[in-house]
């Protein structure tokens, strides 16, 4: 995987429309799709560059108007997809940093960043799921380097406006595992 794209549809119908038209478009690999709050349906593909834009293209003409939210990024980090997927269960538990978005596509954005920018570990990008549209990340490693992945993912042009809340736990209780 090379590349990951993703469309953001305010109809759940046409959601579904535009999930088969991404997949007949050009090789890529579903890694998730659904419906979330607020009636919004997401498509979440992998691949090859080309693959990736052929295949978002295709979903957002399907989408029309009812388009919220449109990326691609090429050389997306290794972990994100994963994540987006909840395949990822770490070790052990160092620091601990959770970011809230109002957006999905901020979201997946905001998980490339962070793994891009320090040494951490991404546990799960929720995309919004029971959340009233919003999504969030969960991360680990240590202190300084979430903390620093917080700050990129913060300061990410395509997070601007899109980010709610974060917070770094510096040494979060063994139970708090549990919850994630």
């Amino acid at each position: 995987m090379s590349a990951i794209g993703m469309n953001e549809i305010m109809s759940i119908p046409l959601g579904y429309e535009a999930c088969d038209a991404m997949l007949k478009a050009s090789s890529v690999e579903l890694v998730s799709a659904g419906c979330v709050c607020a009636g919004k349906f997401y498509i979440v593909v992998t691949g090859e560059v080309a693959a990736v834009r052929s295949s978002v293209e295709a979903g957002k003409e399907k989408a029309g108007s009812s388009l919220v939210d449109s990326l691609v990024i090429p050389n997306v980090d290794e972990q994100v997809a994963p994540a987006i997927s909840a395949c990822t269960f770490p070790e052990e538990m160092k620091a601990l940093g959770v970011m809230e978005t109002f957006s999905l596509c901020a979201a997946v954005y905001a998980a490339d960043a962070a793994a891009k920018a320090a040494d951490i570990e991404l546990l799960e990008v929720r995309l919004g799921r029971g959340l009233g549209g919003k999504s969030f990340i969960t991360l680990t490693g240590e202190v300084a380097a979430v903390q620093a992945a917080v700050k990129a993912a913060e300061a990410l042009e395509e997070t601007q406006g899109m980010m709610s809340q974060s917070v770094v736990i510096p040494a979060p209780h063994p139970d708090l595992l549990r919850t994630i």
